[in-house]
C-alpha cells in the first residue's frame, strides 16, 4: 500500500456523537471528488452500524475503502467502564471485516483541564487497554489528540507525557496537523518526530491565528509533511477534512475544492515529483 487520500466524516458532521444518516451521500461525494476511502465516526454508520458486511459490499461496489472508524470516549477513570469496554469491543469486531482499517481513538474534550496529569494518565491507561485488545484481534488502534482549550492533549508538554506513557506496542498515533498547529506546535516538526509510530494521518488547515482555513489558504506546510511521510516510507492513509464555517452549509463543495488542492499539490509528491 502506498499513501492514499480519503475523507473524514467530520467535514459533514463535526460532532463525533451526533447521529446522522448520511453515509451513502458522504460516500457518493467522496467518490465523485476522486478520493479513495473514508474515515467515519461511529455515529454516522447509520443502517450499516449493525451490518459490516453490507458496508463492505457497498464500499467495494464504489471502489472505496474503509480507512478507519473514529470512536470517541470520555474515559473518566483509569479503567474503562463496562459500557466503554463493550462499545470498544463491538467496533474492534466490526473492523475485522475491513483489512487494514484503523480504530481511531480520540478522547472527548473535558469541561476543563483540572487535575490534568491524573486525567491524562487515566486516558492513556484506557487507550492502552483498548489498543492491546485491538492488537490481539488483528486491528490497529491509533490515538488522536485534539486542540480545543480544554482538551487533555493539546500542547507540547501534553504530547511529551502522552508519548512517554502510550504503549506503542499496541497503540499508534494519528497526527491531526490542524490540531497540532492550533496547539501552538509546528506540524512538520511533530510529524517528523513521531514518524515511527504514525499509522494514520488527518489533514486540515489552520492559520497562525489559530483559525480554521480551507486547505492551502492557511499556514500549514502540507507539501513538506507529505514529503516527510514519503521519505520515511509511510504507506497509510491521509484523511482530508475541513472545519471552516462553509462546511456547515456546503460541505460537498468544500470536499471538491480540497480535492483540487490535493491533486495539484500533494499527489505529485506521493508519485515522486518534488514540489518547489
Amino acid at each position: 500500500m502506498t499513501i492514499k487520500f480519503g475523507c473524514h466524516g467530520s467535514t459533514w458532521v463535526l460532532d463525533y456523537d451526533e447521529k446522522v444518516d448520511c453515509l451513502d451521500h458522504l460516500m457518493d461525494t467522496v467518490k465523485k471528488a476522486g478520493f479513495k476511502g473514508i474515515d467515519v465516526q461511529y455515529a454516522l454508520l447509520g443502517e450499516y452500524n449493525d451490518a459490516p458486511e453490507k458496508l463492505k459490499e457497498k464500499l467495494d461496489s464504489m471502489g472505496l475503502e474503509l480507512a478507519a472508524i473514529t470512536l470517541p470516549f470520555s474515559w473518566e477513570s483509569d479503567q474503562e467502564s463496562e459500557e466503554e469496554k463493550a462499545r470498544a469491543d463491538y467496533y474492534i469486531n466490526f473492523l475485522k471485516h475491513f483489512p487494514n482499517a484503523k480504530l481511531n481513538l480520540p478522547a472527548r474534550v473535558g469541561p476543563n483541564r483540572d487535575n490534568l496529569v491524573k486525567r491524562q494518565r487515566d486516558i492513556i491507561n484506557c487507550v492502552n487497554a483498548v489498543g492491546k485488545r485491538a492488537y490481539e484481534n488483528g486491528v490497529t488502534a491509533v490515538f488522536h489528540p485534539h486542540s480545543p482549550s480544554t482538551s487533555y492533549f493539546r500542547i507540547e508538554s501534553d504530547y511529551n507525557l502522552l508519548f512517554d506513557e502510550l504503549d506503542t506496542r499496541y497503540v499508534w498515533y494519528t497526527p491531526d496537523v490542524g490540531h497540532i498547529a492550533a496547539g501552538g506546535m509546528d506540524p512538520v516538526e511533530i510529524v517528523k518526530r513521531y514518524l515511527p509510530i504514525i499509522k494514520h494521518v488527518h489533514f486540515k488547515d489552520c492559520s497562525k491565528e489559530f483559525e480554521w482555513k480551507k486547505m492551502g489558504t492557511g499556514d500549514i506546510d502540507f507539501p513538506a509533511i507529505v514529503q516527510a511521510l514519503v521519505d520515511y516510507g509511510y504507506d497509510g492513509w491521509i484523511m482530508i477534512e475541513e472545519e471552516t464555517e462553509e462546511t456547515k452549509t456546503n460541505a460537498d463543495q468544500c470536499i471538491f475544492d480540497i480535492s483540487n488542492y490535493v491533486d495539484e499539490k500533494l499527489k505529485p509528491i506521493v508519485n515522486g515529483v518534488k514540489i518547489s
